[in-house]
């Protein structure tokens, strides 16, 4: 008898396991019912200069300090390993600081004296190092004078940390009047943390000012331009927007120290250079020599954009510093120059060619308009202050500019009585767009996947413009870009896609981290001075904003949204332009599901593809070592009569593609 039981048991076991797998949980798609509109600008980009992300990243200068402008120590990242100031008699040279009696944006020159023969050194560290590759050619610049006219010569070396040459040319810097020159090196050997040597023939004086250093092989091959690896991961996402340059950047510690857009166009030369707001943000990661040069500064920032493919999207100072900081405010009567700003950059990036701004665009290499349709009024400020500043830019921005889309904002946080009051005075005033930010645990992101469901169609529109999935208890760094969450971000944005009737634009952040120079984490983008790769994060956003389709259509389970019940996130839209079916579906369980989705009223295709994204351990991250750990895989897909029935995969992300 005891067999028999034995069996029994064994038998239910299995009956019960199989059922818990074979258990289908049945969908439905109406292929003939669009819902809404999905826009263009759905999956954006947001670029904020923090993390090193724009000098020592995206901008592809590599020497720190060019233009010896740095406040606290004009010579930051100048170093002089043969100078000694304490017996100027004997020392083979120095380096000293001289302003310019007359000057708008370029406050201060170098003025080198070279004593003796004994091999006097200039060398710029970089940032962070320099990273030179293999083969590879670099163009350089210096303005010089040459004041005694003896000094014959500037050598320029690429050197490692043992000194060893890795590249070298010579300029003839003869001029006794200011003289731009250019040289180039080719590099003999890879190094990711190179600097630059400079040398000099004779004894005299001479004065240096904008050395620049620049690889050849930048985005488009546009000298002083971007770099290529960098804007190649940007230009994959086939973004919708770029929101820039920020952030609280824009806001400034201090409004003194604000982001100002005109500084930032015209010839990098007179760019004024900038101590950056994250310099000193975080006591535990202090960056004193993180400024900013402005060479990626408004017309670049547009440039990209279109480049791109992407609406541009700037975001300027509303007359408040930022609230986490000093919180000054421009007073009310005190505005019309920050106003005026805003009236300005329209017509710079609109204007016809005969309008001053218009004309500055032209010089610049550009005739032909940007074509702006969205400008943010402040980044995340809150409170009755904000409302009262945004009062006035939205009356004189839609005077002038009627069809000009505001973006607006509603505080740092999804929530609360700043938020509740934003919101609530925000609709009184019919905003166009109101942009919310929310940096929560993954669980946050799962518990929310149908936030937006019970918003007012009535009011304004939401910009989801700043959120990132934070996982507690991991190390500080590339490590929080983790699967777990990701997946909680794939989740969550099926309730944004969702409701694209209300949810117009939407981007991660931050977008990128230098990984030797960080303020925050988890980022998009992770780079070093030689590579840089996409997250599992970016790999989410990539499916999403590749796949966005242009209508939405409902998927449900038993006539409601997926939302998490039994784990499972969908969302469903068709690209009319292509003639396709997209299904997205995230199931967050550790077990597998299946899922039966019955495809009404159009008939598709019986033959598609189907993509996944999973991992075995949620903490998988993907790495320099392993850039393409965690990506997307695609295989051939088949339908079963008009049902798709697919095994979702324990803490997977699938697409399914079908053609109508």
């Amino acid at each position: 008898m005891k067999w028999i039981f034995e069996k029994i048991l064994v038998f239910i076991v299995v009956v019960n396991a199989f059922a818990g797998f074979a258990q289908q949980n049945n969908l439905e798609v109406d292929l003939s019912k669009s819902v809404a509109k999905i826009q263009p600008t759905m999956y954006g980009i947001f670029f904020e200069d923090i993390n090193f992300a724009a000098d020592g990243g995206l901008y592809a200068e590599m020497i720190k300090n060019r233009s010896f402008e740095f406040t606290v120590n004009p010579l930051m990242g100048w170093i002089q390993p043969n100078s000694n100031r304490h017996s100027l008699n004997t020392n083979s040279g120095i380096a000293t600081i001289i302003k310019y009696a007359n000057s708008s944006g370029n406050h201060n020159y170098c003025r080198v004296k070279i004593n003796n023969d004994k091999g006097y050194e200039l060398i710029n560290e970089g940032f962070r190092g320099m990273g030179i590759k293999k083969d590879a050619t670099y163009n350089f610049y210096i303005s010089a004078l040459n004041k005694s006219g003896s000094i014959k010569n500037i050598i320029v070396q690429l050197i490692d940390k043992n000194k060893n040459v890795l590249g070298e040319t010579k300029v003839a810097a003869t001029s006794p009047v200011w003289k731009d020159y250019t040289a180039q090196l080719t590099a003999i050997k890879t190094e990711a943390n190179a600097q630059i040597k400079i040398t000099f023939e004779g004894t005299g004086e001479i004065d240096l000012d904008m050395v620049s250093l620049f690889p050849v092989d930048t985005w488009k091959g546009r000298k002083n331009g971007l770099r290529k690896d960098i804007v190649q991961l940007l230009y994959d996402l086939k973004p919708g927007f770029l929101r820039f340059p920020g952030g609280c950047i824009v806001e400034g510690r201090t409004l003194a120290r604000r982001y100002q857009w005109k500084k930032t166009v015209g010839p990098v030369e007179n760019r004024e250079v900038l101590v950056n707001r994250w310099n000193t943000e975080f006591a535990h990661k202090l960056t004193p020599d993180y400024y900013q040069s402005f060479g990626l500064g408004f017309f670049e920032y547009f440039q990209l954009s279109e480049d791109l493919g992407a609406e541009p999207l700037p975001i300027l100072s509303c007359g408040m510093a930022c609230q986490f900081n000093s919180g000054e405010l421009a007073p009310m009567e005190e505005l019309d120059p920050y106003v005026q700003d805003a009236l300005d950059l329209i017509e710079f990036a609109n204007g016809s060619t005969d309008t001053p701004w218009g004309k500055v665009r032209n010089d610049m290499g550009h005739p032909k308009p940007f074509n702006l349709k969205y400008i943010g009024v402040g980044n995340e400020q809150w409170g009755a202050d904000y409302i009262e500043r945004y009062k006035v830019f939205a009356k004189a921005i839609k005077a002038k500019y009627p069809d000009m889309i505001i973006v607006s904002g509603s505080g740092p946080s999804p929530d609360g009585d700043y938020f509740q009051y934003g919101w609530e005075e925000l609709k009184k005033l019919h905003a166009d767009i109101i942009d919310e930010h929310y940096y929560k645990d993954p669980k946050w992101f799962l518990d929310n996947a149908a936030r937006y469901d019970s918003y007012d169609r009535n009011g304004p529109k939401v910009f989801a413009g700043e959120y990132a999935a934070h996982p507690r208890g991991v190390k500080d760094g590339p490590q929080e870009n983790n699967w777990q969450a990701a997946l909680s971000e794939a989740a969550f944005m099926t309730g944004l896609e969702r409701n694209a009737d209300l949810v117009v634009m939407t981007s991660y952040a931050p977008l990128m981290a230098h990984i030797d120079a960080f303020q925050w984490a988890p980022d998009l983008i992770w780079f070093n001075n030689i590579d840089s790769y996409g997250t599992v994060n970016y790999q989410v956003q990539k499916m999403y904003s590749t796949n966005k389709g242009t209508d939405l259509l409902l998927i449900t389970k038993e006539g409601k949204p997926l939302t998490g019940q039994e784990g499972l996130y969908a969302s469903a839209v068709k690209d009319i332009n292509k003639r396709e079916l997209i299904i997205k579906l995230v199931n967050t369980k550790s077990s597998a599901q299946s899922v039966s989705i019955d495809l009404k009223g159009r008939k598709v295709k019986s033959k598609g593809t189907k993509t996944l994204l999973t991992s075995d351990n949620l903490v998988d991250v993907n790495s320099f070592e392993s850039p393409n750990k965690i990506s997307p895989v695609s295989s051939g897909f088949k339908l079963r009569g008009k049902k798709a029935i697919l095994n979702l995969e324990p803490n997977s992300f699938t697409i399914l593609k079908l053609s109508i």
